[in-house]
């Protein structure tokens, strides 16, 4: 007989609620971590067989009793083990959402960012070891000491700790990133990120909270257009707009106005400009790159960040010509990010197609994502024979 394949999505999308109960009710962050996540194998192999009818209450109830397990053996074991008879009792779990608490859980001031995005993407993302090192690009031993050394930081936290927003916000922008980056194993924590900041934006009138979900909302606005069916990559300037969802760019620029109306800017809220500004071109040709160029300038003004002079100089190059932002380009650290991409697309912009052959050569090695250095790659081809 032919079983049932479990729905991983509906799997991980458990994950926060699960791991949450586990926290709340006194177990150290990294070993509920630990439980929860052999629950989910144990989930993978038993429920083709026949799923519970209370999925959530049936991973509480199993990892529960893993983490007591691994409690026993642990060196502290005379302090956890007061926690053995408080296992869940049977029957419905309660319908809590709790992935923003543990978004500031995950977001621990210890923490670097790579270091927090990574444990986020495996805590509450559900993601594999091995799926975050490849979207990192590194070994799955060098992300598996990362992650563990993130959780052994957060180890003695609670979800009733207070958390720092500014770290949550920068959590949230990472974790959207690695959503959008056209990965197809994590192509939904994109639509999560924009869920929590929603939630985040209906508790507090931070206006960066509402910068951000606007970003958000603008960016994952393109993304029908942002890859062909085999999965490369599509250009912005290259992309069909008539793919683009405008339901989700009202929402965004509306979002945006409101906030800028209240006239506290925000990087945030100057990424979101910028990206509204693409939204609202029809065609390419269209954008609006002086006022780009004047956004990116307030961006400098408020974070100095090389990443935003870098960004800056690509559009100085679309806006006063090639030249200027390779002039621009030339004033930055060329070990910065995407720095040798930008090279490359400016010098081909100036007509120095062998140069930027070269460069786009070089770009595709330092690339962060397959779908980027395939792009790069095939980039570098056509230039050669052109």
């Amino acid at each position: 007989m032919k079983h049932a394949v479990v729905d991983e999505t509906q799997l991980r999308s458990l994950i926060p609620g699960v791991l949450a109960a586990l926290v709340h009710r006194g177990a150290d962050f990294a070993t509920a971590e630990d439980a929860v996540q052999e629950a989910l194998v144990k989930a993978v192999e038993t429920w083709p067989n026949g799923q519970p009818n209370d999925p959530k209450g049936w991973l509480i109830t199993t990892a529960w009793r893993r983490f007591v397990d691994l409690a026993r053996s642990d060196v502290a074991r005379h302090r956890r083990e007061q926690l053995v008879s408080d296992e869940p009792p049977p029957g419905p779990a309660a319908s809590v959402d709790d992935t923003l608490q543990l978004y500031f859980l995950c977001a621990h001031p210890t923490l670097s960012s790579a270091s927090a995005v990574a444990l986020t993407l495996r805590a509450v993302g559900g993601l594999t070891t091995k799926q975050i090192a490849q979207a990192y690009l590194v070994p799955e031993s060098t992300m598996a000491q990362r992650i563990s050394r993130a959780k052994r930081a957060v180890s003695d936290a609670r979800l009733d700790s207070p958390g720092d927003l500014s770290t949550v916000l920068k959590v949230l922008y990472l974790v959207f990133n690695e959503g959008y980056s056209g990965d197809p194993n994590i192509a939904d924590l994109a639509e999560e990120a924009i869920r929590l900041a929603r939630q985040l934006a209906a508790m507090t009138p931070d206006e960066e909270v509402a910068g951000l979900l606007a970003l958000f909302l603008l960016h994952h606005a393109r993304r029908p257009a942002r890859t062909r069916a085999d999965g490369s990559l599509v250009p912005l300037a290259e992309q069909d707009r008539s793919l683009w969802r405008t339901d989700l760019i009202v929402e965004g620029v509306a979002v945006l106005q409101a906030a800028l109306g209240r006239d506290r800017l925000g990087e945030y809220q100057a990424q979101a400009a910028i990206a509204a500004l693409h939204a609202d071109a029809q065609t390419a040709d269209d954008t609006d790159w002086v006022q780009i160029v004047e956004w990116y300038d307030e961006l400098v003004r408020l974070t100095g960040s090389p990443v935003v002079r870098l960004n800056r100089a690509v559009a100085l190059g679309e806006a006063d010509g090639p030249r200027a932002g390779l002039a621009a380009l030339a004033e930055l650290d060329p070990a910065l990010p995407r720095y040798t991409a930008s090279s490359a697309y400016l010098h081909e912009k100036a007509g120095d197609l062998a140069t930027a052959a070269q460069l786009y050569a070089q770009a595709a090695a330092q690339a962060h994502s397959l779908a980027e250095r395939n792009h790069l790659t095939l980039r570098a081809a056509t230039l050669r024979h052109s």
